[in-house]
């Protein structure tokens, strides 16, 4: 929105000087603002080390997260100005490419559970109740992404109409019930090891046209319909001292859930009363 491009022009000059560090925010209005925050840090702990991963970045996103209004942030995003001193947050569906063409799920997935969330976010399990996840990536491209759904991709019963919404991003609609989640889930899993090398994340919807159609629509669905701790799973996923990693792909279940806020849908005949209302003539006109 505007006013939100308003509050990112006016922030945007002082953040480094409140976050060491860090050199842009951007908490993601297609997202709902607080639900997807995107960030790009300074890893510079070891720069000599041939197989870099997350540490001061790590370091960063605790201070955002621990920052004001940005503690409210479900999804951290985070990656390395240096890997990239061109990449901006300006343009989101290339800082997506670039995480996902370097993230690795085994390491790179920090969550924290049990933690406080946005008041309208109804992800999670009452007011201000949830879970928050960073994704940290650091170092050169590991992965190529696929920009085209794999033909020899095969769905499990129940699951149809893949759609990529993003290079590497593939969206795959079910209408299976919750009780039936945990067999269904286990079934994409393994569809998704024929993707590990190109995809990297799939999102399970309500309607993949839909959220594949446009970036915002990927961005709306996938950050405001899903609780990390609850409702992001992996192909070959496993607990190592306590951190949860995966092998393959990361799935995230962004399907419209029972506890959710009903979708808020415009009423033709009430847009149709507002319109004429800021018609020329109209007693809204003069303001406009």
């Amino acid at each position: 929105t505007t006013f939100g491009q308003l509050i990112h022009d006016l922030t945007g000059p002082i953040i480094p000087t409140v976050l060491p560090g860090i050199k842009e925010v951007h908490a993601v209005d297609a997202a709902g603002v607080h639900p997807l925050l995107l960030a790009i840090g300074s890893e510079r702990y070891m720069p000599f080390h041939h197989n870099p991963r997350p540490q001061e970045l790590l370091t960063q996103a605790c201070a955002v997260l621990g920052q004001g209004q940005m503690s409210l942030a479900k999804y951290l995003l985070i990656a390395n100005r240096f890997d990239d001193e061109e990449l901006h947050l300006h343009d989101i569906g290339a800082f997506f490419e670039h995480l996902l063409r370097r993230v690795d799920w085994r390491r790179d997935l920090h969550f924290h559970t049990c933690t406080t969330i946005d008041t309208l976010d109804y992800s999670g399990d009452g007011f201000n109740m949830g879970s928050k996840v960073v994704m940290a990536a650091v170092g050169p491209p590991v992965r190529e992404l696929a920009t085209q759904v794999p033909g020899e991709l095969r769905l499990p019963e129940g699951f149809h109409s893949p759609r990529l919404a993003l290079p590497g991003v593939l969206t795959v609609q079910t209408n299976r019930p919750g009780s039936e989640w945990n067999a269904a889930c286990e079934a994409v899993w393994h569809a998704g090891e024929q993707l590990a090398a190109s995809i990297p994340l799939i999102v399970v919807v309500d309607d993949s046209e839909f959220a594949a159609r446009t970036l915002n629509n990927f961005l709306w669905v996938t950050f405001t319909r899903s609780n990390p701790a609850r409702d992001i799973f992996g192909v070959g996923e496993f607990v190592r001292d306590k951190h949860w990693g995966c092998t393959g792909p990361l799935l995230i279940d962004a399907r419209i859930k029972p506890h959710h806020a009903p979708p808020l849908v415009e009423d033709p005949q009430v847009t149709k009363k507002v319109d004429a209302l800021a018609a020329r003539g109209g007693p809204l006109a003069k303001w406009l």
